[in-house]
C-alpha cells in the first residue's frame, strides 16, 4: 500500500515530494502517468512542475492523460488526492476541483515564501493546525492566481471549501499579501470530498528540517488515513 506520486512529462517537483513523505515515513513511490494507478494505491499527489510545458495553459494536457480518469475513480473512493501547484492546475482542469489557475496579476513568475491562513481545522490536510492559525510555506508559480465566477465561488465558500487563503503574518487578507492577485485570496481548496485538495504553495518545500520551514508537514499529513 503506497502513496502514488505521479509524473507527467514536464513535472519537476515529484522528488521533492517522494523526499519529504520520506522524511514523515509515508510508503510513496513515482509513477509514470502512463503506467497507471498501482492497484493498492492509498493516496495520490499530483505534483508541481510544468507538465507538458504549460502547453495551452498550465495541467490542460495534462488532466486528458488517462491516468486523470483513474485518478477521479480513486477519489470517488475516498482516496486522498493532493494536488500541488501544477498539480493543483491539473486537479482544476480534470475537475477534480471547480475554477481555474490562470496568469499572475503580476504577469511574472513569483517564488517567495508566503503566508497561509487555515480556514478550516477539520479535514484530513488541516488536521494539525488551528483554524485561523497563520503558516508559511513557500510558492514558485507563474500561473497561480485563482479564478472562478462570483456566485460559484459563494457557493464554495458557504459550503466551508476554501482550505487556505494568503495573509499577512497577522492573518489578515490584505491585498499587499495575496502574492497572485488570486480572488478572495484563496491559496487552497477541497473537491466534491474533504480527502481532495489542491493549493498553490508548495507543502513539500516546507517539510525538512534542513532546509527551511517545516510548516507543510501537516498538509501532507492528510495523505496518512
Amino acid at each position: 500500500m503506497t502513496v502514488a506520486i505521479i509524473r507527467f512529462g514536464g513535472s519537476n517537483c515529484d522528488r521533492d515530494a517522494e523526499r519529504a513523505l520520506a522524511h514523515l515515513e509515508i510508503d510513496a513511490e513515482i509513477v509514470w502517468h502512463e503506467d497507471g494507478l498501482p492497484e493498492d494505491v492509498t493516496g495520490v499527489v499530483l505534483p508541481g512542475g510544468f507538465s507538458y510545458g504549460d502547453y495551452l495553459r498550465a495541467g490542460a494536457m495534462a488532466a486528458r492523460s488517462p491516468i486523470m480518469a483513474e485518478v477521479r475513480t480513486a477519489a470517488a473512493n475516498g482516496v486522498p488526492v493532493l494536488g500541488v501547484c501544477n498539480g493543483a492546475q491539473v486537479g482544476c482542469e480534470s475537475g477534480l476541483t471547480e475554477g481555474a489557475f490562470t496568469t499572475n496579476e503580476s504577469a511574472r513568475f513569483q517564488c517567495e515564501h508566503v503566508s497561509l491562513r487555515v480556514e478550516r481545522a477539520d479535514t484530513p490536510w488541516t488536521a494539525a493546525y488551528e483554524e485561523g492559525e497563520v503558516i508559511e510555506i513557500p510558492i514558485a508559480h507563474g500561473e497561480g492566481r485563482y479564478e472562478i465566477d462570483d456566485d460559484r465561488l459563494a457557493e464554495l465558500e458557504a459550503a466551508g471549501r476554501i482550505l487556505f487563503r494568503y495573509c499577512d503574518e497577522n492573518g489578515d487578507s490584505t491585498p499587499e499579501a495575496n502574492p497572485n492577485g488570486s480572488k478572495h485570496a484563496v491559496a487552497g481548496i477541497l473537491g466534491d470530498r474533504d480527502s481532495v485538495a489542491v493549493l498553490m504553495p508548495h507543502p513539500e518545500r516546507a517539510t525538512l528540517p534542513d532546509v527551511g520551514p517545516t510548516d507543510g508537514q501537516g498538509i501532507l499529513r492528510g495523505l496518512e488515513q
